[in-house]
């Protein structure tokens, strides 16, 4: 979640008392201000801060000010400028409006003029109105959870709005296991924080883990915690993940890949709540939640003995399934609107805007990486778009859906069905492992591992 922005404001005067005060003024409210009394201490603040407005006496010792504002509209094309000056004549007002300044005012004024002249500027406007985007986004939780969670869930679809009934139920009962499911990309990591910050164990660690990001020598060590030299390189004691998440929640991402080994002692911790050290004789109780998620058919990995069946007794609980993005095609546009003013804010291009037919195209593609690859999709076409509206053009995608896979049996072999989909993306993107990681929206390490787990090779003439 972006937080609430602040107007940052530059106050260049060489009068350090009037700066001071003005300064205060600002304390507590939307102004984040910076205090100069010097050009030369203003230059360098200008240099290290973002500054939204400059406000600018027009008379500094050794400089004049209109030099100063001559200067940084050529440098900050986007920053606003308040000429200010006790010594004010009609001459200097018009040099001062030719040069770039938004305003003018002479002193002696009110504060109340300052904050009636900042809240005129462009700036000012244009934030407002990402302020009031922001209230009419289809997010489907509040503000204050998007600030803990550091992001934001976004749908109008009712097969989201039925997932995030499910994880308010489960967030309501803070004991219970919660398993989730959906392809690579869907936000299963999303759900997850948003259980765990609207439950009573808000107020303590979300840790999560990546099951399968873990060498296999390390994981009993990482999970358990370690005594000092309970082995070589265990230079002092170690609390591990369950340890750490006491009153809080663990997050076990990618669990079909945990390595059976460690299975019955991860089973037996969730059971018991009680944990030992690695190296030690010492028993430590710890209460906790797991949550776990995987892209996998994880009832087939039982089937094949590759997962315990006890082990996903004890995670399944409560079973939250997020479908594919593909399968929820109302969420596809309040999706795009919102990376868009995400992208065009962070990149600085305001007004970006996207033409009718983004939208009917892209309903009609597959979405193999999910709202990931959306995200990404959308990012890529702000920076590549030549002027302010987006056509499909800038988003790279073939109009019509892929030939979809029927699928007869209802288990359904994912393992298959992911090395064709790596197959397939590679040999449209000729091989290209940055370009077919960035349309399976995953990193290009993560594809590397995938190819190597699957014993995928670049080889052309490869089926």
């Amino acid at each position: 979640m972006e937080k609430k922005d602040k107007i940052k404001i530059l106050i260049l005067d060489d009068e350090k008392q009037f700066t001071e005060e003005l300064s205060g003024f600002f304390e507590g409210t939307d102004y984040e201000s910076f205090e100069a009394n010097t050009a030369a201490e203003g230059k360098r603040i200008l240099s290290n801060h973002e500054i939204d407005l400059l406000i600018l006496d027009v008379r500094l010792p050794g400089v004049n000010g209109l030099d100063i504002l001559k200067e940084v509209k050529a440098q900050y094309t986007r920053m606003e400028v308040i000429i200010i000056s006790a010594h004010g004549d009609m001459d200097t007002v018009i040099k001062a409006m030719r040069l770039g300044a938004f305003d003018y005012l002479r002193k002696p004024f009110r504060f109340i003029d300052i904050q009636i002249a900042i809240e005129r500027t462009q700036k000012y406007l244009q934030m407002q109105r990402r302020l009031k985007q922001m209230e009419e986004r289809n997010s489907l939780i509040s503000k204050s959870l998007e600030e803990k969670i550091d992001r934001q869930f976004i749908g109008v679809s009712p097969q989201i709005l039925e997932v995030f009934e499910q994880a308010t139920t489960a967030a309501n009962y803070p004991d219970a296991n919660v398993l989730i499911t959906g392809e690579s990309g869907t936000g299963k990591e999303n759900i997850a924080r948003i259980i765990h910050y609207s439950s009573p164990r808000k107020d303590h660690v979300f840790c999560a883990v990546n099951s399968s990001a873990i060498t296999e020598t390390l994981l009993e060590s990482e999970f358990f915690g370690h005594k000092k030299g309970s082995f070589t390189g265990a230079f002092a004691d170690k609390m591990g993940y369950f340890e750490v998440c006491n009153q809080g929640t663990l997050f076990l991402d990618e669990i079909a890949d945990m390595p059976f080994n460690l299975q019955a002692k991860i089973l037996r911790a969730t059971e018991e709540k009680v944990i030992t050290r690695v190296g030690d004789t010492s028993q430590i109780r710890t209460d906790f939640r797991v949550i776990s998620a995987t892209n996998h058919d994880i009832e087939k990995r039982v089937e094949r003995k590759n997962f315990r069946l006890d082990l996903l007794h004890r995670l399944n609980t409560l079973h939250i399934h997020i479908p594919a993005l593909r399968e929820r095609p109302d969420d596809i546009e309040p999706l795009v609107m919102h990376f868009v003013d995400f992208f065009s804010t962070r990149f600085n291009r305001p007004n970006i805007q996207v033409s009718p037919e983004v939208f009917k195209d892209l309903r009609n593609y597959d979405f193999p990486g999910n709202v990931r690859e959306l995200r990404n999709m959308t990012e890529r076409a702000i920076i590549l778009c030549k002027g302010n509206t987006l056509g499909i053009a800038d988003f790279r995608v073939k109009p019509q859906k892929q030939e979809a896979v029927i699928i007869k049996d209802e288990l359904v072999d994912l393992k298959a069905n992911e090395i064709k989909i790596i197959r397939s993306t590679l040999q449209r993107c000729k091989y290209n492992q940055q370009a077919a990681s960035d349309a399976l929206g995953i990193t290009r390490d993560a594809l590397s591992r995938k190819m190597k787990k699957y014993d995928i090779s670049i080889t052309r003439g490869e089926d």
